[in-house]
């Protein structure tokens, strides 16, 4: 198994999102949990919400180290959005690695 550079998984992680975000049936519900957990890594979320359909997502974002407010937006380009979110730091890159593999397994299977 090669370990990939933290550059190669960010590239990797990039594309994966452009190919979750594609149009096709079915797709957004497919990757919907990769999608939301993106969102709440990036801005310490929880309780996110994406309608595709009328492409809002809803999140409580932290206000305070105790608490959180719920916003709404609307969200138009969804693949570039959650391109927007990526970070170059260890513990994203984990997560990015770690939905990497458990997507290709996925597809397999």
């Amino acid at each position: 198994m090669t370990t990939l550079q933290p550059s190669q998984i960010l590239q990797e992680f990039k594309n994966f999102i452009r190919t979750s975000c594609s149009d096709f049936p079915g797709t957004s519900a497919t990757y919907s949990s990769l999608h939301k957990g993106i969102i709440k890594m990036y801005f310490q979320a929880r309780n996110v919400e994406i309608d595709y359909e009328k492409q809002v997502v809803t999140a409580e974002i932290p206000v305070t180290e105790k608490e959180y407010t719920t916003v709404s937006f609307e969200c138009i380009d969804l693949e570039r959005f959650l391109s927007s979110c990526i970070k170059n730091d260890k513990r994203s890159l984990n997560f990015y690695r770690s939905s990497l593999n458990y997507y290709s397994l996925s597809q397999v299977a």
